[in-house]
């Protein structure tokens, strides 16, 4: 899993959020403060200069009446002087000037020593022209604030009129350092500022510490399900605490070990399908909804001869080989059993493929699973199994055909004729002789084929045992044919039933007397082979040999190369396949070779035991 990058993380987020929201919460407060803070430093400001000139408004009145009723004597001072008078100190840090006009916007007199000049003119003020000029009722106080263009500096006029009953008889112009209260505002404002400052450092370092204590929990957690996710289920992640996150890490540990319990239980589950899918001996192949291969096990990589990292994904019906004919809708819905045939002539190979769909509760088809059978032994057997039936019923009806035909010649009268009635006889006699061993050599096969056949083992010299049959059989042969005999001249002994291997070598040396020509010659021979401690007997005749393809057929049940001179010759089409079944039967092996038109060679081979030869000496 890629790191978290610092400024991704949640520990950053937490801290932002929390220190913005602290500066936010304070620029609120601040601003409102200051809002506050200044209106209210205004008013008192303003409050303050009315306060200071109500007794001089009270003065100045009171002199201006005097002076307009004439009350004033030559020994008082004058409306000047007494305002003067009055005047004297006002001019402090606050306030710049105070002036007094009369109604005619003359000044009566200025608290500014250095301005004295101004008494006895006019003064153009617009403030206080439209005081006076105010109609109706007395007129209030008027003020403004203006920026000296000398200074720079926020300077407050207030304009108080002097009234007397209704007329104002004058006015009061003071000149107020308003930009003082603006300074006080901006050192509180610096002053907040700093203290924001260091409220936010001091925010931004608690909240660290405030954040590590919910996402440490939550980076524990992270690491965990990166293990998880590796397939480590054995780590815990550490309680910090009772509350919501604490809760949370005890859940994730209880799902930790539900999610190691269920994974043991899964990875049981799993070996136990992987081991049936993989030693069971039907082909087993499952595909998805869209009807892509997802599984296959060996025995059906193996039946269709395909790997299995070529056949995933792919479809269904191509790997099968049925595209043409079905798609994947068709086998889903697919009852019956498939006969899939990928055989040849030469071998024949084929498969049933049993088809079951995987239905969710609602009916919606998610996969298909196909079950491959090799059914070719059993198509083999079953044929074998008609072919054997067929045989039989052909070996017998021909017999039974020709003594019915002879015996009802004879029962119509062809008894009495003394030429006729021996040849019809030892017909019938022939016929007779051939069903007895045609229904020997099945009963011998029958006996080969059950589980109770056992054979009456013994240790024989083989060499001197196969010598007698050699000898047997040139003592009594009819034919002009020669035997050629190469034996071991030491004794080789194995384990064998007489009887049985009499039997073998009979069938062997009488198909190859029959099939020999006039002047021919036939070899015996056995070859001895240490290594694999087994001994290599062969008869070989110099007939007419054999097709090569049908060389492999020879030791079937009824099979003939030429039916015809078979039966001339008397044989069942059983002896070869006897004698297979008893070499098996002793632990043998035998086969066949043969070129057409110089004869025919049939080996088969015995277990022997070398180290006995010394104990028999």
């Amino acid at each position: 899993m890629r790191k978290v990058n610092f400024f991704q993380s949640i520990h950053l987020k937490f801290v932002l959020i929390y220190v913005l929201l602290i500066a936010l919460a304070m620029q609120i407060i601040g601003v409102y403060f200051v809002r506050e803070l200044e209106d209210t430093l205004l008013e008192n400001f303003k409050t303050s200069i009315e306060d200071r000139m109500s007794p001089l408004e009270y003065s100045i009145t009171e002199e201006i009446k005097a002076d307009l009723a004439g009350e004033r004597s030559d020994d008082e001072p004058s409306l000047q002087e007494s305002i003067q008078v009055l005047l004297g100190g006002l001019n402090s840090e606050d306030i710049e000037e105070v002036r007094i006009i009369d109604a005619r916007n003359r000044v009566l007199g200025t608290s500014d020593d250095n301005n004295q000049p101004v008494v006895g003119q006019r003064m153009n003020n617009e403030l206080l022209q439209r005081m006076f000029i105010e109609g109706g009722p007395p007129p209030n106080s008027l003020n403004e604030t203006y920026v000296d263009r000398e200074t720079g500096e926020r300077m407050w006029v207030l304009a108080m009129p002097l009234i007397e009953g209704s007329d104002v008889i004058g006015a009061i112009h003071v000149e107020s350092r308003i930009e003082n209260v603006y300074s006080q505002m901006d050192q509180i404002n610096g002053i907040l500022a700093g203290g924001t400052a260091i409220s936010l450092v001091i925010t931004a370092i608690l909240g660290v510490l405030l954040a590590q204590t919910i996402t440490r929990p939550i980076a524990d957690m992270r690491s965990h399900a990166v293990d998880m996710a590796k397939g480590n289920f054995s780590r815990k992640v550490k309680v910090y605490g009772h509350d919501e996150i604490g809760q949370l890490a005890i859940t994730f540990n209880n799902l930790t070990k539900r999610l190691q319990e269920a994974r043991v239980t899964t990875e049981a589950e799993k070996r136990k399908l992987s081991s049936v899918l993989s030693y069971m001996t039907d082909g087993v192949i499952a595909t998805d909804r869209r009807g892509r291969v997802i599984l296959i096990n060996d025995p059906a990589a193996a039946m269709l001869s395909v790997s299995r990292e070529t056949v995933l994904s792919m479809s269904l019906p191509e790997l099968l080989g049925i595209e043409d004919e079905y798609s994947f809708e068709d086998l889903s819905s697919q009852n019956e059993s498939l006969i899939l045939n990928f055989g040849t002539q030469a071998k024949p190979y084929i498969l049933r493929c049993n088809f079951s769909a995987i239905q969710k509760e609602t009916g919606f088809v998610s996969g298909l699973i196909a079950v491959l059978h090799d059914i070719t032994e059993q198509e083999k057997i079953d044929a074998e199994r008609r072919e054997f039936v067929a045989n039989v019923s052909h070996e017998l009806r021909t017999p039974l055909t020709t003594m019915r035909s002879y015996l009802e010649a004879l029962a119509e009268g062809a008894w009495e004729d003394e030429e006729i009635a021996p040849q019809f006889l030892h017909t019938t006699q022939t016929e007779t002789e051939r069903m007895i061993r045609l229904v020997n050599d099945l009963l011998q096969l029958s006996k080969m084929d059950s589980r109770d056949y056992r054979l009456n083992k013994d240790w024989v010299n083989f060499i001197a045992f196969y010598q007698r049959i050699i000898d047997r059989f040139d003592m009594g042969r009819s034919q002009n044919v020669s035997f050629k005999v190469k034996l071991p001249k030491e004794p080789v002994y194995a384990e064998i039933d007489t009887d049985k291997m009499t039997q073998v070598l009979d069938n062997i040396i009488s198909n190859a007397l029959k099939y020999s020509p006039e002047g021919g010659q036939i070899g015996f021979k056995v070859e001895l082979k240490e290594r694999e401690k087994e001994m290599v007997i062969s008869v070989s005749d110099q007939g007419v040999g054999i097709p090569r393809e049908n060389l492999k057929n020879i030791f079937e049940r009824f099979y003939r190369v030429d039916k015809a001179r078979t039966r001339q010759l008397g044989g069942t089409g059983l002896g070869l396949a006897i004698a297979k079944e008893m070499i098996t039967a002793h632990g043998g092996q035998v086969w066949a070779s043969s070129v057409e038109g110089r004869g025919t060679t049939i080996y088969f081979t015995l277990p022997y035991d070398p180290e006995s030869e010394d104990e028999w000496a």
